[in-house]
């Protein structure tokens, strides 16, 4: 059976409590039209709330909010299962279903937001020429031991690799932000071990919601971290200026870079670089 995310814009002064009450009246209803609602996340700052079901198709989906409640979703758009879970992970929820954030109190729920950032290696092509293919797939394997081993420590998901990058998904923009200057911070402490092997990374950001357009995943969001990246400069780190506010008074700092141009997008983004040299 097909899996669907939905999408609700709340009423002004909807509370979680009034979300986990039309949740309930979801899963009493639910078994009528054929649907299994799994969990939901709750953001309250902008109103939304992302619920993740089976159904036989969206319109089913729809009649179980019609007939339970009345909130009707704004877009209900069906995604891949691996898809969901690399993005939005294997998550716990709480005793109505809302879906809490990993690590947090017992009732700290997940806004459903998330940043994506890349990585990709500077002159990729140019190193495998340069030192063959045997010497620039151990290059490679330093990139990834250090990308990886930074995920695991603060929070990240790998969603895949790029051949000369990795693709992960955080909770957390600062989370993800502290990833990167780890990362850098590595990979310049491998440049001052082996000067003649120095290896460098771009780095790109962006943060959005579950469901962006074209039935994809974070697709406009994903769209936006890759194209940051690519428009950094050897050792940047590049983020929207969505995750420079996201971290403000979490120790971090950026330099506003201004609005830059970025292939695919009709208008100019805001772009800040992480600070990460000591």
């Amino acid at each position: 059976m097909p899996l669907y995310v939905d999408i609700h814009n709340l009423p002004e002064g909807t509370t979680a409590e009034d979300v986990a009450k039309a949740h309930a009246k979801d899963m009493e209803t639910q078994r009528k039209y054929g649907v299994e609602y799994h969990k939901y996340w709750v953001n309250e700052k902008t109103g939304k709330v992302f619920c993740l079901a089976h159904a036989p198709s969206a319109e089913a989906a729809a009649c179980v909010h019609r007939e339970a409640h009345g909130l009707l979703a704004e877009k209900i758009i069906e995604v891949e299962p691996d898809v969901a879970e690399v993005f939005l992970g294997g998550t716990e929820t709480n005793h109505v279903g809302a879906v809490l954030l990993p690590g947090g109190g017992a009732d700290a729920r997940d806004p459903g937001i998330r940043t994506i950032l890349f990585t990709d290696i500077v002159n990729s092509t140019t190193l495998t020429q340069l030192l063959g293919d045997e010497a620039a797939l151990a290059m490679l394997g330093v990139h990834d031991t250090i990308v990886r081993d930074a995920l695991a420590a603060l929070g990240g998901r790998e969603v895949k690799h790029t051949g000369d990058g990795i693709m992960a998904s955080f909770v957390s923009a600062a989370g993800a932000v502290r990833c990167a200057i780890e990362i850098q911070r590595e990979l310049d402490k491998h440049a001052q071990d082996n000067p003649e092997r120095p290896l460098k990374v771009r780095v790109g950001a962006a943060a959005g919601e579950p469901v962006e357009q074209n039935n994809d995943l974070f697709g406009s969001t994903v769209q936006l971290a890759a194209r940051l990246c690519a428009h950094a400069q050897p050792e940047q780190i590049l983020v929207t200026n969505a995750i420079a506010e996201l971290c403000l008074g979490k120790g971090l700092s950026f330099e506003d870079l201004g609005e830059v141009s970025l292939k695919g997008f009709g208008h100019p983004v805001r772009a800040h670089a992480a600070t990460w040299r000591q």
